[in-house]
């Protein structure tokens, strides 16, 4: 099973959330591969603890201008599908 990216996380007793993100395979994996981190920062959960884990794809960020956008836009199509698309994102800009 590939490992992925999780994001584990709880609340101590004061109100404070901490956070962890690991690789595991697993959700069990990594809880015990966060609890290991807390642990090592002088924060383990308490065995009552509720951990919240969430497993992440990978994530990409683009950041695109606007001019770019319509830049884009009114430049040549490649195929008859990105002109479909084309037309369709332009007919919502002008919505």
């Amino acid at each position: 099973m590939p490992t992925r990216a999780c994001l584990v996380s709880f609340t101590d007793p004061q109100g404070f959330r901490h956070s962890v993100e690991v690789q595991a395979a697993s959700l069990f994996e990594a809880v015990v591969l966060a609890t290991r981190a807390f642990r090592e920062h002088r924060c383990a959960p308490a065995l009552v603890s509720r951990l919240e884990g969430e497993v992440k794809s990978p994530n990409v960020t683009h950041i695109v201008s606007l001019q770019k956008l319509h830049q884009w836009l009114d430049g040549t199509c490649k195929s008859p599908t990105e002109k479909i698309t084309k037309k369709r994102l332009k007919e919502l800009l002008a919505e």
